[in-house]
């Protein structure tokens, strides 16, 4: 990122904001949603920043359980900081929910008062029922104890993705890399690397390459640009001191 994009912190600021030793990050959503790959690559993303980490991949408990049911639910928890950090964390501090039964399996484990970022597009009364709610935790009151950002992660990645031509599938699988580049913005992390590795990765198939590109993009954006809230601002965690190395 440039210096000119970069949020430059007043002495005020800097003082109601103290620099961040580390940081537990946890996305969660449907075994479809790409969870694992997004973590990793925000894994990726963090080694190259220097920070120290430990990570904790957690698989769903049936592979092939009904979409959207709490059964399915994979979910990508990262412990980072500048100081050498030995667990992969016991409470996130931030907690990214694709959908409610993600929420539903992982929001206990928040610390109270860390930040849920929901996809409230995939809040609908049928996944809702599928998670064994009764009414949206997104509007009865029951996260109270959290900080809550709430947006619609689906149609903002549809957005994006529309000038490629791909179907209405096809399209919200470019989702994970909405949420990666909101993550990326979120901690001040280069794009590049993540760049490289999709345009590698859908070499023979270019245009999915782009598509999610202009996801990764749009995510980073939209934090940039939009006032989401006083929840959601640019942290920078500084790297781990270490030994030299070849």
């Amino acid at each position: 990122m440039t210096q000119s994009a970069t949020h430059l912190l007043t002495d005020q600021e800097a003082t109601a904001h103290p620099p961040l030793e580390a940081m537990v990050v946890r996305f969660a959503g449907d075994s479809g949603d790409g969870m694992q790959l997004t973590g990793g690559q925000f894994t990726l993303s963090t080694a190259l920043a220097g920070n120290d980490l430990a990570t904790f991949p957690d698989f769903p408990a049936e592979i092939r359980a009904p979409q959207g049911t709490t059964f399915g639910v994979s979910a990508f928890q990262i412990n980072f900081g500048s100081t050498a950090i030995d667990t992969a964390g016991d409470q996130p501090d931030v907690l990214v929910a694709m959908n409610p039964a993600a929420l539903k399996t992982n929001v206990k484990a928040l610390r109270d008062g860390g930040l849920i970022i929901a996809d409230e597009g995939e809040f609908t009364p049928r996944n809702l029922t599928k998670a064994g709610y009764d009414q949206s935790p997104l509007d009865d009151g029951s996260l109270a104890r959290w900080q809550l950002v709430r947006f619609n992660i689906s149609q903002l990645t549809l957005d994006a993705v529309k000038p490629f031509g791909l179907g209405n599938k096809e399209a919200l699988r470019c989702k994970n890399m909405w949420t990666l580049g909101l993550a990326l913005w979120m901690f001040d992390r280069d794009r590049a690397p993540i760049v490289d590795w999709l345009t590698t990765k859908f070499a023979k198939k270019p245009e999915l390459a782009e598509a999610n590109i202009a996801a990764l993009n749009a995510g980073h954006a939209y934090g940039e640009t939009v006032e989401i809230g006083a929840q959601v601002r640019q942290h920078h965690i500084a790297a781990a001191p270490a030994e030299p190395g070849l």
